[in-house]
């Protein structure tokens, strides 16, 4: 056992110089003697060094898990992303995602960052287990994204693949049991990949940039001037109608677009907000 004294200083200084958490460096250094260049590498054995080497690495596999509370009101995904197909399908990755699912519902966190920070049963945080399996595994491994929302009625839906899922916000049920409308409008935006949920909900850049290029298509098929800004107008609704949900045509029934569908279901049902996460895309 080690009688060498491991100051604040020590941890401080191997933690700058690795960017290892503190009780990771703590324990490295006690292991080591105090020996800082024997201390980094048992940091890297245990995944620290393959973290920050594979840091650029692109992540376009993964497994997006979902929870929603039991009753209805809220959801949480989290998407966690690696390297490779093989590697999303091992078990210790698939238990990760869990883990981390799990910890995302018990302590309730606004933002990846305020995830990646909570400590976990062993001690260790979100983010110091995700390095240790880095390093076991040998690929890149982040939560690429992470949702939590709430309202009147949140439905869910995980893609066969397990590398997509949405989350859709429902408003105006008024009691009314919508679970399959719920999912059919899931599997819409899954499809369908809407931009916004409605109109308003479009970034005006977007706006300005989808006239702009429909004026200069309009002027290079030689309309008239004065026909630009009506027919520039046209084309910007079939814009809302292919991209926002609300005014997509509903896939199961293209006589209805989604709102009216949603209205058919229950009057004055609609949806407030979505969540959709695609790994790879």
């Amino acid at each position: 056992m080690s009688t060498v004294q491991i100051t604040a200083a020590d941890v401080n200084k191997l933690r700058q110089q690795t960017g290892a958490g503190m009780m990771d460096c703590k324990k490295a250094l006690v292991e080591a003697n105090g020996d800082f260049e024997a201390a980094v590498d048992l940091l890297r054995k245990k995944g620290q060094k393959v973290s920050a080497a594979r840091s650029g690495n692109a992540t376009s596999e993964g497994l997006v898990s979902i929870a929603v509370s039991a009753d209805g009101t809220n959801g949480k995904l989290v998407a966690l992303a690696c390297e490779t197909e093989p590697v999303s399908k091992v078990e210790d990755f698939r238990n990760l995602a869990q883990a981390v699912l799990a910890a995302a519902v018990a302590n309730n966190p606004a933002t990846a960052e305020e995830l990646s920070a909570i400590t976990l049963e062993d001690g260790r945080t979100v983010a110091e287990t995700i390095t240790e399996l880095t390093g076991k595994i040998g690929e890149k491994i982040v939560i690429q994204e992470y949702a939590n929302v709430s309202g009147e009625k949140i439905v869910s839906y995980i893609h066969s693949n397990g590398k997509m899922g949405v989350l859709v916000v429902f408003e105006g049920a008024n009691g009314a049991d919508i679970t399959d409308a719920g999912k059919d409008v899931a599997m819409q935006i899954a499809a369908m990949n809407p931009i916004a949920v409605d109109k308003d909900g479009v970034d005006p850049a977007t706006i300005e940039r989808e006239i702009e290029i429909a004026k200069d298509v309009i002027r290079q098929e030689g309309k008239p001037e004065e026909m630009v800004e009506k027919i520039a107008a046209g084309k910007l609704n079939k814009f809302y109608k292919d991209s926002t949900l609300l005014n997509q045509e509903f896939v199961k029934d293209s006589s209805v677009d989604v709102r009216k569908f949603l209205d058919n279901t229950s009057k004055g049902l609609t949806v407030s907000a979505f969540k959709r996460v695609q790994l790879g895309a």
